[in-house]
């Protein structure tokens, strides 16, 4: 064949040719020029970033015959011979497949013969990361101490795949992604060596797409051209590469801030119609919003953008949609990319989205009226910050505790002063009957589940460890294991009347709570059975006679000792 196509044509051959790399050209040449060179390089970075030509050019570099010098002349025997592949001395040698072991024993043992022709024997080993373990182990020591007139270059687009061993007897060279702006110059470079045409935004697209790696650039470069009339149009970069028209996603990006969902899916329709990738175009939807926001954000940093060109529509319309909701659109379109791996239907994903986005985005006619909303809801804020301010001037609000809470300072205080209303206790006792008791208890459980369902839980717990131990016709004894229980439940007013209601409708009698804790109950009814007042008159209803075997069992064991249980 031939033909030849343009990156290896163009095929950098001097170190200034390298594009975007001056970190790494410059420490070359002054290494070359005060002749520190080292045993053994490592370069690393993106593919088509020129790993592989700055070694070559290096291999020139040490060897040519005008030397020392920081380029290559690439006319002397030496420079040409390397270039052309015709002096063995430079050897170049892909470990992806050349990896095993048997590869790296021949160079071992071949590392030890001087060069025949050239100063320096240049070994390249390109994607040094596929090599094998052993293969590995086998280059450690030849790579840590080779002879005087060996030099090794790693090229890798994997670096965290070499072993440490590795890296470390190496020096390290990180080469970084192409600017699009160094690779649109580039080109342009080419197309007027190669007497090509061509439209500096058709050039945009195509540098876009190469995603910082110059040969991919020259090689969808080549395409273009191939695939135009003469001159490489916009039209033509945007079908070679795949990519859709700034037009396109002015539309589609009006569609959704209008709300106008017929003209997205229209719009989106008409796209795959042309061959367009749903993936593709999500992707560049989202740089589309980004590029939109960095302009909204910072008008200024216009080589930042890396999907759009600033022409007035897309400049009309960064000023119309808010930043916000740029946020969601992304975040909306980035978790629709996220799904769209996963599946054989990336197009009905990419539909659900473009429908989403223009549900939820505002229409640019209400923009006044969210204003207007905006600033009234900032008034009201304003105000009620004003009367927190005069609240707070004022002191403390002393305010009715509701049914869903205890007031801070009554469950703060100390329990050990609980006063028991003894007297109202003990006129229970005097006037209890089991009839009533009985009632209150049968329908205890219905009370305590109409407590939880009215979100009275809180509340309802402190019953868990109480029970009605007497009752009257107008008031029971409700007796708590706890005493710190039974003061918050006395202290909460509003707490006893919901008792006292559900009591009534499930019963029809009104009885009013007497809280009393366990410890002091037993007192109270001991007294009052000693008093000759009665003698189960909160288990049994106050029976006025007291039963023959307890009077029988008090003159056998004493009152002290005796504890009488239901």
């Amino acid at each position: 064949m031939s033909y030849q196509a343009l990156y290896r044509v163009f095929r950098p051959q001097f170190f200034h040719d390298v594009i975007g790399q001056g970190h790494v050209t410059k420490t070359l040449q002054n290494a070359l020029l005060q002749q520190k060179i080292s045993h053994a390089y490592l370069f690393s970075g993106p593919r088509g970033t020129g790993k592989t030509s700055a070694a070559k050019i290096l291999a020139k570099a040490v060897n040519c015959e005008k030397g020392p010098t920081a380029e290559p002349c690439n006319e002397c025997d030496s420079c040409k011979g390397i270039t052309d592949g015709s002096i063995s001395d430079v050897i170049e040698i892909d470990a992806a497949s050349n990896n095993g072991v048997e590869e790296i024993r021949d160079i071992r043992d071949k590392v030890k013969f001087a060069p025949s022709s050239v100063p320096y024997k240049v070994y390249i080993i390109d994607e040094v990361h596929m090599l094998s373990i052993g293969a590995f182990n086998a280059l450690l020591k030849t790579l840590e101490e080779p002879p005087k007139h060996v030099i090794f270059i790693l090229a890798t687009t994997e670096p965290h795949k070499i072993p440490l061993t590795i890296i470390s007897r190496c020096q390290r060279f990180d080469f970084k992604r192409i600017t699009i702006q160094d690779i649109v110059g580039w080109m342009k470079h080419i197309a007027d060596e190669a007497s090509v045409e061509a439209d500096e935004k058709a050039l945009h697209i195509i540098a876009r797409a190469a995603e910082g790696g110059m040969r991919d650039a020259l090689s969808l470069f080549d395409q273009t051209i191939s695939f135009s009339q003469g001159s490489v149009t916009l039209d033509d970069a945007l079908t070679v590469t795949g990519s859709v028209a700034q037009s396109h996603l002015n539309k589609l990006a009006k569609a959704v801030h209008e709300k106008d969902t017929a003209t997205a899916i229209m719009s989106l329709e008409e796209l795959i119609y042309h061959g367009k990738d749903p993936s593709r175009f999500t992707e560049d939807f989202i740089l589309y919003f980004r590029d939109m926001l960095l302009y909204k954000t910072a008008p200024n940093l216009e080589e930042s953008l890396q999907r759009v060109l600033l022409d007035d529509e897309f400049k009309s319309l960064a000023e119309e949609i808010p930043a916000h909701q740029i946020y969601e659109y992304i975040d909306t379109l980035n978790k629709t990319q996220q799904e769209m791996k996963f599946t054989n239907n990336a197009r009905i994903y990419l539909e659900v989205s473009l429908v989403k986005l223009c549900q939820t985005s505002a229409p640019a006619a209400s923009a006044s009226s969210d204003s207007g909303d905006y600033q009234a809801l900032v008034g009201k804020i304003t105000e009620l910050e004003n009367e927190l301010r005069q609240l707070k001037a004022q002191g403390p609000v002393h305010t009715q505790p509701d049914a869903g809470s205890v007031p801070a300072k009554k469950q703060a205080r100390s329990t050990k002063g609980f006063r028991v209303q003894a007297g109202k206790i003990q006129k229970v006792l005097k006037e209890a009957t089991r009839e009533d008791l009985s009632s209150i208890k049968s329908r205890w459980g219905d009370m305590l589940d109409m407590l939880n369902q009215r979100q009275m839980r809180s509340q309802a717990a402190l019953l868990n460890d109480a029970e009605p131990a007497a009752a009257s016709s107008d008031a029971f004894v409700l007796k708590f294991k706890y005493e710190i229980h039974c003061q918050m439940a006395m202290d909460n007013h509003i707490f006893l009347q919901t008792i006292t209601a559900i009591l009534q409708e499930f019963t029809g009698n009104t009885y009013q709570p007497i809280g009393v804790p366990e410890e002091q109950w037993m007192k109270i009814r001991e007294d009052f059975i000693q008093n000759g007042q009665g003698e189960e008159g909160s288990e049994d209803g106050a029976a006025p006679e007291e039963d023959p075997f307890i009077a029988e069992a008090r003159k056998l064991v004493g009152a002290d000792l005796l504890e009488v249980k239901d």
